[in-house]
Parts: C-alpha cells; sequence; structure tokens
C-alpha cells in the first residue's frame, strides 16, 4: 500500500485536531463524565473508523479495507483489555473520579507515541528481515498462553515498576491531589509534584508492555504501516469515554482474556504460515519458502476474530447473570 506524504500529514493533522478538541474539554471542565456524554464519544469515535475504513476502500481497495476494519476490531479489543488495568491503577492510587479524564488522556497521548515508534521500529525490521514474523508468532502464542494461565484480574496483580519506585523516591511528591494539577508550590515556595505524575508515569509504562503484544498483532494482520498506526489510533482514541461507559460492567467480561488468547494464538499461527511462504532461513527448507504452508484470507480472520470475541462477551454476560441470580438467591434463604 503506498501512501504519499501529503496524505500522512493530513491523517496526522487531522488525528492531533481531534486529540485537541478532546484535551481542551478535560481543561476547561474537569468531571466524571455521564453516561449519555461517554455513549456519544463512542459512538462518534466508532463512526471515524468506521468512516475511514471506507474511505480506504474507495481509494485504495476492499483488501486493504479488510485489513483496517480487522486490524481495528483486533487492536480495539486488546484496548478494552487495558481498562481491567487502568481500573486497578485507579483503585490502587486512590485517583478522585474528576481527575480520571485527564490522567487517562494523557496515558493514552503517551500510548500512542510509544506505538508510533514501535510500528515505525517493526516496519524496518519486517522490511529487513522477514524472519521476524517467526518471533512475533511465538510471542503471540506465549502471550494467549500467559492469558490463559492469568486467569481473572484483581487488584493484587498490579506491582509498581521500576520507574514508579524510582520517582516516588527521586521526586518530591505530596500526599494529595490537589486541584488535579502535577505540580503545586507550597507557601514556602518549594514546588512539589502531585499523585497524578506517579499515575500517569504507572499508566505510561503499562501502556508500553500492551504494546509488545499489539504491534505483533497488527503486522499479523497487515504489513502497512499506514494501516497499522490508524488502526492502533482509533482503537484508542475513544478508550477514555470507554472506560467510563463501561465501568462496573467490564468487572462481568470474566471470558474476555480467554477470548483475547484465542485471538493472539490465531494471529500467531497466521504469522508463522505467512513466515513459512517468506522463509529465508537456510536450516528451515534450504531457506526456500514453504509454499504448501495455507494460507489465511483477510476474510477469514475478520470472521474469527468477530465470532471468538462475541462468544467471549456473550459467556461473559451470561456466567455473571448467573452468578448474580444465584448470590441473590443465597441472600434471600
Amino acid at each position: 500500500m503506498n501512501v504519499t506524504s501529503w496524505v500522512w500529514i493530513a491523517t496526522l493533522v487531522a488525528l492531533v485536531a481531534v486529540l485537541a478538541v478532546d484535551l481542551l474539554i478535560i481543561g476547561r471542565r474537569p468531571h466524571e463524565p455521564t453516561m449519555r456524554e461517554s455513549g456519544t464519544w463512542v459512538a462518534l469515535y466508532v463512526l471515524l473508523a468506521l468512516l475511514f475504513g471506507v474511505g480506504v476502500w474507495i481509494f485504495a481497495g476492499g483488501a486493504y479495507a479488510g485489513e483496517f476494519y480487522t486490524g481495528w476490531l483486533t487492536e480495539y479489543s486488546l484496548s478494552v483489555d487495558n481498562l481491567f488495568v487502568f481500573v486497578i491503577i485507579m483503585a490502587r492510587f486512590a485517583v478522585p473520579r474528576q481527575f480520571q479524564q485527564k490522567v487517562l488522556l494523557v496515558g493514552i497521548v503517551l500510548a500512542l507515541l510509544m506505538r508510533g515508534a514501535f510500528i515505525a521500529a517493526g516496519s524496518a525490521l519486517i522490511a529487513q528481515f522477514s524472519w521476524v514474523f517467526y518471533l512475533f508468532g511465538a510471542f503471540l502464542v506465549y502471550t494467549a498462553v500467559a492469558l490463559v494461565r492469568q486467569g481473572e484480574t484483581d487488584e493484587q496483580d498490579f506491582q509498581e515498576n521500576v520507574l514508579i519506585r524510582w520517582t516516588r523516591r527521586a521526586l518530591p511528591v505530596t500526599s494529595a491531589f490537589e486541584s488535579g494539577r502535577l505540580t503545586v508550590v507550597t507557601p514556602a515556595g518549594k514546588r512539589l509534584f502531585t499523585p497524578m505524575l506517579i499515575v500517569m508515569v504507572a499508566l505510561g509504562t503499562t501502556d508500553l508492555l500492551f504494546a509488545l503484544d499489539s504491534i505483533p498483532a497488527i503486522f499479523g494482520i497487515t504489513k502497512a504501516p499506514y494501516l497499522v498506526f490508524t488502526a492502533n489510533v482509533f482503537a484508542l482514541m475513544g478508550l477514555r469515554q470507554l472506560y467510563f461507559l463501561l465501568g462496573g460492567l467490564l468487572e462481568r467480561l470474566v471470558y474476555l482474556n480467554l477470548g483475547l488468547a484465542a485471538v493472539l494464538g490465531f494471529i500467531g499461527v497466521k504469522l508463522f504460515l505467512e513466515a513459512l511462504h517468506t522463509n529465508t532461513l537456510p536450516f528451515i527448507n534450504g531457506g526456500d519458502g514453504v509454499h504448501w504452508a495455507p494460507e489465511i484470507p483477510i476474510w477469514l480472520s475478520l470472521l474469527v476474530i468477530v465470532a471468538t470475541l462475541g462468544v467471549a462477551t456473550l459467556a461473559s454476560v451470561a456466567k455473571s447473570t448467573r452468578d448474580r441470580k444465584r448470590e441473590l438467591s443465597d441472600a434471600r434463604s
């Protein structure tokens, strides 16, 4: 997929403009958004992603549009998994609800910057070394197995990393969030950081870990850097509003990890098969491509991902409903 420089520039300008509007809304009035406000923003971002896919279809063809939609859906589902960790971090640091929007937006901007760097590095690696798909595939299969073993997420799962602990020790930090600012000045004239900085570091480093999963996954669907980047951006842009929209519903998605594990495992196998087709490693088939290996078309990938996530969601809701009814029945008896 050949994308001209002006298309890249126009896309980046448009995306930055949307983020700027989002930032201005939060900066003008920090608050906890209502369900209606969150739902409107999420619907808007989903609509923008769908329209962008239509634009890709018109200007680049249905194949690339299918790759964008499949990649966006995969990244969106992985982003929902991020929300579990976001909830844990917010609870761990006791972030007031009215300041959580600001923290989330900064965390998402950091994630966009880091994923942009990862995408550039991944594209360069793939262009030079096709065997990197073997590594991507192995990593995704490993991640899938880890998700299956992980089970349900709880607050004890979050451990402060080295950077967070260093920030706590090296910087003077207040105990209160004050007015949601990053720094405050004491009556004696000393400038101190607020816990907002620690929370942003926690979100940023956590997003970096999630990027290690999501970037290989999206490259398993499309090798076009433009589609990889835009799919990631559209998946992340509505994450803040989705956090407030889903709220307590996140805890009901008990089988989401299993669904994501199946998706990542499927994409990992797909990467292995593609690596076999373009094989250059001398100890595999004498350095020639293994052309008898089956190819997985993009429409089948989209179908498998939608079906897997749909089954995981329905099964989660059914189990949560049964558990809630059982709890009510036990309480009455």
